[in-house]
């Protein structure tokens, strides 16, 4: 039986190619975008197994009418996908609070919201599977990029509870961390004021940046077919090959540094009563 998706930032990125992919295949999709004139050409295509809803996350209101409208459109929800946001570049000095907040409210509460007006559906049909697109930068912090880390590590910690929450209901959840794609997504990041102490740092940034085997993203939308697909699925997957060889190194220094500081972490403890 085809599924039926919602997903949220359908109109560029991976989220264009998690909606291409689950059409490709007769799956029925309600894609949002802030600007759904972008998504005119599928609309066109596929006629009614694609639902264009206008949808910024940010707006709490209207996550419920997307959420609610899509239901109402194709009678059910299989997978909801969280893939709107954005990057915010900028050392941590640069950062505006500003700049934070809205960073959170799209990242962070944008999900959250989608996920509050979904699971009452859900729930009540007992079944459904909740995506939600972090990054490799939900595990492990970069530099410059201390606003969009906050968001996805935020995330990562908010999804990782639900799982346990809603696994009784029949509903499951992912986090994918995609690596580097070939999308418009650095171009599209929000940068902060630049303080040129951190030039240095920004110029060797960029040049790692150009050493980086960037993914294709029709491939993470194949990708997703079959994660959504699967009986128990994980809780966690990259996407990519760039995760895995660095976080290995990152969870050895963790584990390494509080082994190393054991002692310390006993005297905090205190005597035993």
């Amino acid at each position: 039986m085809s599924k039926v998706w919602f997903v949220t930032g359908s109109s560029r990125g991976l989220g264009r190619a998690f909606v291409e992919a689950a059409l490709s295949r007769g799956d029925r999709v309600a894609a949002t975008a802030r600007d759904t004139g972008r998504l005119a050409g599928l609309a066109a295509a596929h006629g009614d197994t694609m639902l264009p809803l206008p949808l910024d996350v940010a707006d709490r209101d209207a996550v419920h009418h997307a959420v609610h409208r899509a239901h109402r459109h194709f009678g059910r929800l299989d997978v909801l996908v969280n893939n709107a946001g954005y990057g915010l570049s900028g050392a941590v000095e640069e950062l505006t609070e500003e700049q934070l907040r809205d960073q959170l409210d799209t990242n962070l509460f944008g999900p959250l919201r989608v996920v509050q007006a979904a699971l009452p559906l859900l729930r009540a049909q007992g079944s459904g599977h909740i995506v939600q697109i972090s990054s490799v930068a939900g595990v492990a912090a970069f530099p410059l990029g201390g606003g969009y880390c906050a968001s996805k590590w935020a995330l990562e910690g908010l999804s990782e509870a639900l799982a346990q929450e809603v696994a009784g209901f029949g509903v499951k959840v992912t986090v994918v961390e995609p690596g580097s794609y070939a999308t418009d997504a650095i171009a599209s990041a929000v940068q902060a004021k630049e303080d040129p102490h951190y030039d240095g740092l920004r110029a060797a940034f960029a040049a790692h940046a150009e050493t980086l085997d960037v993914g294709d993203p029709a491939a993470a939308g194949r990708a997703l077919l079959r994660l959504v697909d699967a009986e128990r699925p994980p809780l966690r997957v990259f996407f990519g090959t760039q995760g895995r060889p660095m976080l290995r190194q990152v969870y050895a220094d963790r584990l390494g540094t509080w082994a190393d500081w054991a002692e310390l972490s006993a005297e905090a403890h205190g005597p035993a009563a």
